[in-house]
């Protein structure tokens, strides 16, 4: 709330100072007589749409926000769980360009309906005089519309600012409905390939004020020419000493000095991510999981990663554009870097088929499609062992990034030499089908073992809330509800059906300890409800329990 509160704050400060600008500068009272306040409201919205623009790439220079994160010597625990929010921010900030574009535009088509009717006799004679001004050599225009009979339309279409406008505004449009959840979900490469017009968005805007549609009295001609005078004047003009002809010059262009120094972070952030893909990739193992899981084993040359960290995949065989977010499975103590796939879209089944998952074809390792890798990246698990007490929540697929983070609580908890800040982790997957994450279940199985025969059962408590289940199934279940193992997972640990009672949980927590981090990754409704329950639960005195809210994002 507080990064959404500055932003706005931002925006409105900007709004309203550039409005009163233009609403009381000199050089701008003959504009105002032919436009009124829609020349103050497209321009305000001008100075936003800069300032929109400036923004909106820094939330996805991901090489940015990972230092930052990094950085542990400035950022706090505070500032490093706004970082993971960048591509909330990201949004937040395309909404600001999307409302400040639709204000400029409308702004700018009543201007240029106004700019035609004061070459018409109604429009009164002060504003003809002004419309007729830039006939001679020695006089400049303030009028763009030169005479009533133009077609504005077709006039506005032959200037720079017209064309670069309809460029900028067709290629926001696409952009934002293609960004929408369900594109992004159901056609994810649309999404991709469309929010790359981005481009053509950044180069239209700097060349946008090149066209000077606004123009103003130069300040040299605001020496000689007394406008508070001559404006009531005007048939003096030429005549009287104080009242030469008034001398209008365009609006210097001012996006670039905007832009410049995020496009230039951008730049190198891409430079950055190409000569990652150039880096080798050897792809050390390959399984395919009964459940429809490929699991990657992978091994680059510098590749130093942290728990709960993700990566970004490409392949080329299967497009050489397209790269696509996954969470690394395994820990960093181990000699190589894993991910868990399944089919969730065009690209993740075109890279089964590429690596003969579907037909489950063994393929010798030389003969397997190249891979590239961009990372790792940090994220809110990567916090985990910042609290002496931890609460992981996983709903579905949302298990993967805490693969590598319990697999890296076991390696610590076996190393002597490793001092560990945390004490006791609770651990809670919801989940439909188990069946579809039996790899996970594995993982489990193992921790339990190796736990319990280091003795150390008490270090991680964990839960599985099974959701979905049918007749037959409930009725096995019965069936073996004393046995020592769980029927679904083969683990120690009992299976609780149905959804878990936060509030009880909570509470819980609550009378147990003081300080608690709790990380979440899965659907946005259950995030919701579990960021007021840590609300709720947190004290307001800051010595008294703290619940502190971590949602994996990327």
């Amino acid at each position: 709330i507080k990064k959404l509160l500055v932003w706005l704050g931002l925006n409105f400060y900007l709004f309203i100072d550039t409005f009163h600008w233009y609403e009381d500068e000199d050089a701008y009272i003959y504009t105002r007589i032919m436009l009124g306040s829609t020349l103050a409201w497209a321009r305000a919205s001008a100075t936003c749409l800069n300032f929109n623009c400036m923004l909106i790439l820094l939330p996805v220079s991901r090489n940015l926000t990972s230092f930052l994160r990094g950085a542990s010597i400035c950022c706090g625990g505070a500032l490093r769980r706004q970082l993971d929010k960048n591509i909330a921010f990201h949004k937040m900030v395309a909404y600001g360009i999307a409302v400040n574009a639709t204000i400029h535009i409308v702004a700018h088509l009543i201007n240029i309906e106004r700019y035609h009717t004061s070459q018409s006799k109604e429009a009164g004679e002060l504003r003809n005089k002004l419309s007729g001004l830039g006939k001679s050599p020695n006089e400049s225009y303030l009028n763009p519309i030169r005479t009533y009979e133009t077609n504005t339309t077709g006039e506005v279409l032959t200037t720079i600012a017209g064309i670069t406008g309809v460029v900028i505004t067709v290629a926001l449009i696409l952009i934002m409905t293609s960004s929408t959840e369900l594109i992004r979900r159901s056609c994810y490469e649309v999404f991709w390939y469309t929010h790359h017009l981005f481009v053509v968005f950044f180069i239209g805007l700097i060349i946008h004020g090149m066209g000077q549609l606004v123009r103003g009295q130069t300040s040299q001609s605001l020496l000689l020419h007394n406008v508070t005078y001559c404006k009531d004047h005007y048939w003096e003009w030429e005549n009287a000493t104080q009242c030469p002809l008034p001398q209008f010059s365009g609006n210097k262009p001012v996006a670039w000095k905007w832009v410049l120094s995020p496009m230039v972070l951008y730049i190198c952030e891409r430079i950055v991510r190409f000569w990652r893909f150039q880096q080798e990739v050897v792809i050390t193992k390959v399984v395919t999981h009964s459940s429809g899981v490929l699991e990657l084993h992978m091994k680059k040359h510098g590749f130093k990663m942290g728990p709960g960290q993700y990566i970004f995949l490409q392949c080329p065989s299967v497009s050489q554009l397209e790269w696509h977010p996954f969470t690394l499975t395994s820990a960093p103590e181990e000699d190589f870097f894993s991910v868990h796939i399944r089919v969730a879209g065009d690209w993740t089944a075109a890279l089964f088929k590429a690596f003969g998952a579907e037909e489950k074809v063994f393929k010798e390792l030389w003969m397997l499609p190249r891979l590239a890798v961009d990372g790792p990246y940090g994220s809110a698990t990567t916090d985990v062992f910042h609290y002496r007490v931890s609460v992981c929540i996983a709903a579905g697929i949302g298990v993967t990034p805490f693969a590598s983070t319990l697999k890296s609580i076991w390696y610590k908890c076996c190393n002597p030499n490793t001092v560990l800040v945390l004490q006791k982790v609770y651990f809670y997957w919801i989940c439909r089908d188990p069946s579809a994450f039996e790899w996970f279940a594995d993982l489990l199985f193992h921790l339990e073992t190796k736990m319990a025969e280091k003795g150390k059962n008490d270090f991680l408590s964990y839960h599985i809330f099974l959701t979905g289940w049918d007749e037959s199934q409930a009725t096995h279940i019965a069936l073996h509800y004393d046995d020592k193992m769980d029927v679904i997972t083969g683990l120690r640990q009992k299976t609780c059906y149905g959804r878990p009672n936060w509030d009880n949980e909570f509470k819980q927590l609550a009378e147990n300890h003081p300080s608690i981090g709790v990380f979440f990754c899965g659907p946005k409704t259950l995030s919701k409800t579990l960021q007021k329950t840590c609300n709720s639960y947190s004290s307001v005195d800051p010595r008294g329990v703290q619940f502190h809210y971590n949602k994996e994002s990327f």
